[in-house]
């Protein structure tokens, strides 16, 4: 093994290349901080770019597009024939919309003068990280401040194992070779259903089995009702409060073991794929934090104070410490974290933090949930708006969903916005800036919005807080 080479100074060295490790690296760059960024996959983006948010939504696009193709396209008088799927184009159509990506991060690297060290990233002590290459060459670098921004990986189910192409996780559910004609996906999680999306477009059956007696954990419980009835209608099957205890690899695909979460007889289920989307966990393992005085919880969530870890020098961000576990919610606190460093007045408010599932139709939502509110004891008032409704989505044939404002019942102050429907992703922002003023329902339904257009489904909501919806 080659000789450790002599220490490299950096005002911060950051650990992990993904939405919060590469922003801050570019943050930094652009406050005049020297700054490295270690990252030991052998291109920048982390799972975001790589494996996760962007690979999923070209498989998204791509699949929605197809199965527009075949059950749309003729009610509206479009005849093309009957469209058939090439994964291997798939698949490369992915890739390369991947590669441009994280390329392009690399161009923003060297534009910022922010350096990129190849490696897998360890503390060894205050001030310095050791990086050890690929062909095990390590590399000390020093810095007055160093980030963890190593972010997550899946969590493994207990009693199974992965099988390549047969039990997977993420990762291997974007790389499958072709359609399985059946898909068994464990955990109704926003990951699961999106995955599932994908592979029921293209032609799977796909059952969801979930330990929960709901789906996604986290939605407003009533979005979430009428959520599982859309994916219902659209070919899904669900098997709600049941849990998977083991798996076993067979001729014709994988057998699962499920029984009742409450407990009661055991079935077999079987597919030809598994898809195990119950999670991610922190990725802390290995990084030396104990040389520094930091102790993960019993999670492996490292705690933090404003992104301090309460060890000098070392700060923590994205899905390594509290807050969603959501790559924008990274970004946000690289800026941060940078300013902070910086000595800027950083900050995030994880309460603001959006988040959205990139189905069809999309869910997106920001703020309290009405479980949040009533388990407060807070005094809320309920504007809602259906798509069923709106002009624009049903010229469109959208017409699933709604759009739900729910605002202080004594100030009229929104607390939450949550919306099922065509772009629900891009329209969810709206909300986002009036709460970050402290604005009030009335300030959304008195903002004229353009006709037609899906967003009038929000102002027709929030109109509905004080009673006075026109549209429906």
């Amino acid at each position: 093994m080659a000789e450790a080479a002599s220490p490299k100074a950096y005002d911060v060295v950051i650990i992990g290349g993904g939405p919060g490790g590469y922003n801050a690296a570019i943050r930094a760059g652009q406050l005049g901080l020297s700054v490295a960024c270690v990252e030991m996959r052998e291109t920048l983006g982390g799972t975001c770019l790589n494996v996760g948010c962007m690979p999923s939504k070209a498989m998204l696009h791509a699949s929605e597009l197809f199965e527009a193709a075949t059950k749309e396209f003729p009610t509206l008088g479009i005849e093309i024939g009957t469209p058939t799927i090439n994964v291997d184009k798939l698949q490369a159509q992915k890739q390369d919309s991947v590669t441009a990506l994280t390329k392009g991060i690399e161009f923003l690297f060297k534009k910022n003068k922010a350096d990129w060290i190849k490696g897998r990233g360890r503390i060894t002590g205050p001030g310095q990280v050791e990086v050890e290459a690929a062909d095990g060459t390590k590399t000390t670098l020093t810095a007055k401040d160093i980030v963890i921004a190593t972010g997550s990986e899946p969590t493994p189910l207990p009693g199974v194992d992965f099988i390549e192409g047969k039990v997977v996780d993420s990762t291997g559910a974007l790389a499958l070779p072709a359609v399985p004609k059946t898909m068994i996906v464990v955990g109704a999680g926003i990951i699961g259903l999106e995955l599932g999306s994908v592979w029921r477009r293209l032609g799977a059956q796909v059952t969801v089995v979930e330990y929960l007696p709901r789906i996604t954990p986290g939605m407003d419980s009533d979005v979430a009702t009428a959520f599982q009835r859309v994916l219902t209608k659209q070919g899904m099957t669900f098997k709600l409060g049941s849990k998977v205890t083991a798996a076993k690899s067979v001729k014709e695909g994988v057998e699962l073991t499920v029984e009742p979460a409450a407990g009661g007889t055991a079935e077999t289920l079987k597919a030809d794929v598994v898809l195990v989307a119950i999670g991610r966990r922190p990725y802390t393992q290995g990084l030396g934090l104990e040389t520094v005085g930091i102790e993960p919880d019993k999670r492996g969530f490292v705690t933090q104070d404003h992104l301090k870890t309460g060890a000098k020098g070392v700060w923590v961000i994205g899905d390594v410490t509290s807050g969603p576990m959501l790559a924008h919610k990274a970004e946000e606190d690289a800026v941060a974290v940078i300013e902070l460093i910086a000595g800027k007045a950083g900050h995030v408010d994880y309460d603001l933090v959006p988040s959205v599932v990139y189905t069809f139709p999309e869910v997106a939502w920001v703020g309290k949930t009405e479980d949040q509110l009533k388990a407060d004891g807070v005094a809320y008032k309920v504007g809602k708006f259906p798509f069923t409704a709106n002009s624009r989505a049903k010229i469109n044939h959208e017409t699933d969903g709604y759009a739900k404002v729910l605002a202080d019942a004594t100030t009229d102050k929104i607390l939450g916005v949550h919306i099922m429907g065509p772009q629900a992703g891009e329209m969810i922002h709206e909300a986002c800036v009036a709460m970050a003023f402290g604005g009030a329902s009335e300030d959304i339904a008195r903002i004229c919005h353009a006709h037609p257009t899906r967003s009038e489904a929000v102002k027709q909501a929030a109109m509905g807080v004080e009673g006075w919806t026109m549209q429906a």
